[in-house]
């Protein structure tokens, strides 16, 4: 090890190493690729500061002028890539490393100025550090280390791409080190794709379970008490720094609320904060102007407390994975934690399968109750270190005169009163097993009116909190809430409307200016049938019906006969009904009602006589047909159908009009209308109308198949007017 890392171990106060630290800085393994399983809190991040030493110093025991990075260090989140530079910073003070910082929601600019100027390590998260790639900020040419710290969680954030870009862009001579708590198959995968003969280091402590120095613990808590039992366990420990962890930042920011209405120095840590609030929250945390953070799983990604004793988890997390990240913030470097988990009814059986898939054993039992957070209070008043300390010249005054006015039951019970003061009470708590008893009858109650409506964005959930805060009531002293546009209308139990007047005294107002005023009667607030107030009407009555659409066209035959009994006689349609069977040979003719409607807009045509001359294309009467070679024929005209094919005969003869050429060659030709299904017999079928002028060049090949519809109507041979 360089003298100037051990001298800062020491000055640290380091007398031992642990497991993982050991085996990183074997010196077997100098220079060498490694995938390490290491735990949260198992000091890898002063391993993996050690193991790279060789790599980046050499011989030479102090770095040279600050230019392109030598070593990356990657990190998941911000608070982690933060907490990383910090150490390491301590770490090679005294060999003069400059360290920069690339991390999402600092100013680009500055961190682009920062490696500009030089810098030995780089410490970066994924999105951030590419951006700087992409932009030419920074120079990876020149790197011979780079360390993936939680690349477990960076695979969970969906960092694999960035990943894979940044070890893309290093030199191929390079030492990469990957620690992870877990090696899931995708880790190994990377670890082949982007590692050269990996040594897997797998430490003691891992090999022999999760967490040692954690105690955990699941408490069993009825539905309507997990709030409740979060402010027991928390009063019971009375640790220097708690984390809570939830699943939302909806959550996270009710309970910040409940915990700072209950007297909690707490702070809140979620993914919607900007970067300076998240720092500061951390920083409170550290010089113990808070106590409690309430947070989400990976906004607390990488927090390391130096006095952090227990985690809670008010809510169960998704996967063991996750369950030991969060308990991992607590027993770091030797000092012992408890992490409690909040268990109602309805997932005990998800809390025993995750604690079985992390191979860990918990307590299980109730939350502490309000008399053992009393006990717990009075054992800590007892073992206070003021009773053994010497009074002070400047105290002796002050205590001689309490003793000499006040009895020692006075001066003790005044001390008990201010102990108790600064400590929020417990709550009473329900048995886990018994169930909710049905809410009694409200009674006669007053109503009154808020100033600010949903067009202010009020809601019931935070109403209820200001009042019961500003009136000294409890939420069971208020009954309904109903939300209107302007103004909210809270109704509240009539027994409790006098201490409500008079705690919020005679301006009537609340937090946020809001004014509140008695009403002499219920509001009249609209609500939809079935629905919530203020909503859209709700449909009413049955659900309509469906019904099948009437069919269109004529009624099928087995219809017929019953259409005399439903409709009158003179609107019933003049039809034939159908034949019996009979031997006689059936008409080819096309099957035709007398009163089918014409077709629709569309008028007959009918044919030119054959004497007549060819008419200009803009000229009126009928249009002459022509044959192949442009000469006009009298060629008789089309068949009228009426009305648009319903069935068909059993000979295949369409009932009205054919739908395509070849049916109405082939109906034309059974009604014995001169039609011929092939070209060049004597009555063969009309071609279709010419492209080109009469007298012109016959078109298509002859003999060939006759041409089909044409795309328009035949230019006229007349000389267009307004031209010479």
């Amino acid at each position: 090890m360089k003298t100037a890392l051990a001298d800062a171990i020491k000055a640290r106060g380091y007398t031992t190493l642990t497991p993982v630290q050991e085996a990183v800085t074997n010196p077997d393994l100098s220079g060498a690729d490694m995938l390490v399983s290491a735990q949260t809190g198992s000091g890898k991040t002063l391993g993996f500061g050690l193991a790279i030493a060789p790599t980046l110093l050499g011989e030479a025991e102090k770095f040279g002028d600050a230019a392109a990075p030598l070593a990356l260090v990657i990190a998941p989140t911000r608070e982690l890539a933060l907490q990383v530079k910090r150490e390491l910073t301590w770490l090679y003070a005294g060999a003069n490393a400059v360290l920069a910082s690339c991390v999402g929601g600092m100013d680009m600019r500055d961190e682009r100025r920062a490696l500009q100027r030089g810098a030995h390590i780089v410490v970066a998260t994924p999105g951030r550090l590419r951006d700087h790639i992409m932009r030419g900020s920074i120079d990876l040419g020149s790197l011979r280390a780079v360390i993936l710290d939680e690349a477990d969680e960076m695979l969970d954030l969906g960092f694999r791409e960035d990943l894979e870009f940044i070890l893309g862009e290093a030199p191929d001579e390079r030492q990469t080190l990957l620690f992870s708590a877990t090696v899931p198959a995708a880790i190994a995968k990377l670890a082949e794709g982007y590692q050269k003969d990996a040594v897997r280091v797998s430490t003691a402590a891992a090999e022999k379970g999760q967490h040692a120095d954690i105690e955990y613990r699941a408490m069993s808590v009825s539905p309507r008490d997990g709030e409740n039992a979060i402010i027991n366990v928390l009063r019971y420990y009375e640790s220097p720094n708690a984390i809570v962890f939830c699943n939302t930042r909806a959550m996270v920011a009710r309970l910040t609320t409940r915990l700072s209405n209950r007297g909690f120095a707490v702070v809140a840590l979620s993914g919607e904060l900007t970067q300076s609030e998240r720092t500061h929250a951390l920083q409170a945390m550290r010089d113990g102007r808070a106590r409690v953070c309430v947070a989400t799983d990976v906004a607390a990604r990488g927090i390391d407390l130096p006095n952090l004793d227990l985690v809670v988890h008010a809510e169960l997390p998704g996967s063991h994975e996750t369950l030991l990240h969060r308990s991992g913030r607590t027993g770091r470097a030797g000092r012992k934690g408890v992490s409690v988990l909040i268990v109602p009814p309805v997932a005990r059986k998800k809390a025993e399968r995750i604690l079985n898939w992390a191979k860990l054993r918990a307590e299980w039992g109730p939350a502490p109750s309000a008399d053992e957070v009393s006990a717990m209070d009075e054992e800590r008043m007892m073992n206070d270190a003021a009773w053994s300390e010497a009074i002070t010249e400047s105290e002796a005054p002050a205590i001689a005169k309490l003793a000499e006015r006040f009895t020692t039951e006075q001066i003790a019970a005044a001390y008990l009163r201010l102990y108790h003061s600064h400590h929020s009470a417990p709550e009473d708590l329900g048995d886990p097993g018994e169930k909710a008893a049905p809410r009694a009858a409200f009674g006669p109650s007053v109503w009154f009116s808020v100033s600010g409506g949903r067009a202010k964005g009020a809601e019931p959930r935070r109403l209820l909190p200001m009042l019961c805060k500003a009136g000294g009531i409890t939420r069971d002293d208020i009954g309904a809430i109903r939300i209107g546009d302007t103004e909210s209308y809270v109704e509240l139990r009539k027994a409790s409307s006098a201490g409500f007047k008079a705690s919020i005294g005679d301006n009537m107002r609340v937090e946020d200016g809001a004014e509140v005023a008695e009403l002499s009667q219920p509001p009249a607030i609209a609500q939809r049938p079935g629905g919530k107030p203020g909503g859209k009407p709700a449909h009413s009555g049955p659900k309509p019906e469906w019904k099948k659409p009437a069919r269109k066209g004529p009624p099928p035959a087995s219809q017929l006969d019953d259409l005399p009994a439903i409709l009158p006689q003179g609107d019933q349609p003049a039809m034939p009904k159908p034949a019996p069977k009979s031997s006689a040979p059936k008409s080819t003719a096309p099957v035709q009602y007398d009163d089918a409607p014409a077709p629709r807009f569309k008028k007959p045509k009918t044919a030119a006589p054959s004497s007549a001359p060819s008419k200009p294309r803009f000229s009126k009467g009928p249009k002459p047909d022509f044959t192949r070679d442009g000469a006009v024929t009298d060629a008789a005209p089309k068949p009228k159908f009426k009305g648009k094919p319903d069935s068909y005969t059993k000979d295949k003869t369409p009932v009205g009009k054919p739908s395509s050429k070849k049916n109405r060659a082939r109906a034309a030709a059974k009604a014995g209308e001169g039609y011929s299904g092939k070209p060049g017999a004597a009555a063969g079928k009309p071609a279709g109308k010419s492209f080109a002028k009469p007298g012109a060049k016959p078109f298509g090949k002859s003999g060939g198949k006759p041409a089909g519809k044409p795309l328009g109507k035949p230019r006229s041979a007349a000389p267009k007017g307004g031209k010479d």
